[in-house]
């Protein structure tokens, strides 16, 4: 088998919620060996749960209720279980091919240990508040001390610098500063109403803090430097709006929502389908495809109109549009659309929800989810790889850790400490044990 891309690469990774947690699986993928530092004593909010322990009726078998990704306090079957920290699903979908020590770094032992895996290992990866490694005395410039080569990335949601540095901020108020929640809503609802708990943001500045230490590996590989690097998720998503943005430095103008639709394609929207809360989305971007869609449609006599006949005038005229479309589309359910209009070159495809992205022929056709295999939440299918790669294999190696599941390793065989030093460490609680965690966790 080949090689993977960043095989013999080690990451030591403190990553909390999903930007962090994300980040690290895409590096882990590609070979990388992660060891999440976690800890017995501090929960990591989010990360594992919303809570150590949380009550069976904060864990619904349908509907939204306290936290959770989409609102949803969410475990493996329903069920939190003895260590609901290892069931927890968002931890799930973001902790592949990753390994989990347990240290705890507020204490002067701890960091001792925690240092001695820095200085045998490539990269150092926080995605924390811009303030918790000043109050751990772990900076750059003291894991530089400990390993002169060590590439360390932090990635606050507004950076390392500036008046607002110490904010707290999660993907909410990040959607919100970059501009995102301005132009994502539908002009004729409020905020409220209108904006997901699923942050663009979270995946977005993840997959840049990935790009970021790739890129310091290639640099170090060529100097033998390392390099802190500062990442503010805020600025790493505003680019993804740059259009707009620029529309405003250059022309003076603020876009306003638009909703489903868009600035210049005409029809272009979510349309109700035939079946049980079934739509799918049609956009069309030329004459050439609005004269497909007529013929699609049968060619009603509508389509021939004066306020139909160009796209501004189609653009003009959207309500009464939308309106012609969705009294066809409902006659048809939404993959006989995407199939019928396909046909005649037009962007076309249902809205799925997660039970259907399951069952979708295009991604069972690729083998997109891979079956996984974990101690405490059984075999499920899981998202797989965001790429394939033609000369080396990429796929789910290991299932999400157990929290401290690999602490023998990374403590005997990494760090070379003796049975002796372990026991000394656990007993003083400054290392944990799965017996110690289950029974004195949090």
């Amino acid at each position: 088998m080949a090689k993977l891309p960043l095989e013999g690469v080690r990451i030591v990774a403190l990553p909390v919620v999903f930007a962090g947690p994300f980040a690290t699986m895409l590096l882990a993928d590609l070979g990388a060996e992660v060891i999440l530092v976690e800890s017995v004593h501090h929960f990591p909010t989010i990360t594992r749960g919303y809570m150590p322990r949380p009550p069976q009726f904060l864990v619904p078998t349908t509907g939204a209720t306290f936290g959770g990704s989409g609102g949803i306090q969410t475990y493996v079957n329903h069920w939190a279980g003895d260590r609901p920290w290892d069931r927890f699903v968002m931890f799930h979908a973001l902790g592949r091919n990753k390994l989990s020590c347990c240290i705890d770094i507020t204490r002067p032992e701890g960091v001792e240990v925690f240092k001695r895996l820095v200085k045998v290992s490539d990269v150092f990866f926080e995605s924390n508040a811009a303030d918790t490694m000043e109050k751990l005395n772990l900076t750059y410039d003291v894991l530089k001390g400990v390993n002169p080569a060590i590439i360390y990335l932090s990635m606050p949601g507004l950076g390392c610098t500036g008046p607002h540095k110490y904010c707290a901020i999660f993907g909410a108020q990040l959607q919100a500063l970059a501009s995102h929640t301005w132009l994502t809503r539908y002009p004729d609802l409020d905020y409220t109403t209108t904006q997901s708990l699923i942050f663009h943001s979270d995946a977005a500045s993840g997959a840049t803090a990935a790009f970021a230490i790739l890129c310091a590996l290639r640099h170090r590989k060529r100097t033998g430097k390392g390099q802190f690097i500062d990442l503010s998720q805020l600025e790493s998503v505003i680019p993804h709006i740059g259009e707009a943005i620029m529309d405003y430095t250059m022309n003076g103008r603020v876009q306003q929502p638009l909703g489903n639709r868009h600035p210049f394609m005409a029809p272009h929207g979510v349309y109700r389908c035939l079946g049980d809360d079934g739509w799918v989305v049609i956009s069309v971007s030329s004459e050439e495809e609005w004269q497909g869609l007529c013929r699609a449609l049968g060619n009603p006599s509508w389509c021939k109109e004066e306020r139909f006949s160009t796209s501004l005038n189609r653009r003009e005229n959207q309500d009464e549009l939308d309106k012609y479309i969705e009294e066809w589309t409902c006659r048809h359910d939404n993959y006989e659309v995407m199939y019928i209009l396909q046909k005649e070159g037009i962007a076309a495809g249902p809205v799925l929800d997660q039970r259907n992205v399951f069952r979708d022929a295009q991604l069972a056709s690729r083998g997109f989810f891979e079956k996984v295999s974990h101690r405490e939440a059984g075999t499920h299918l899981y998202p797989g790889m965001l790429w394939k790669m033609g000369k080396t294999s990429i796929s789910i190696r290991k299932p999400p850790p157990c929290l401290g599941e690999h602490n023998d390793y990374v403590f005997k065989e990494v760090l070379g400490m003796s049975d002796d030093e372990i026991a000394g460490l656990e007993k003083d609680k400054v290392i944990g044990g799965d017996e110690y965690m289950v029974e004195s966790i949090f």
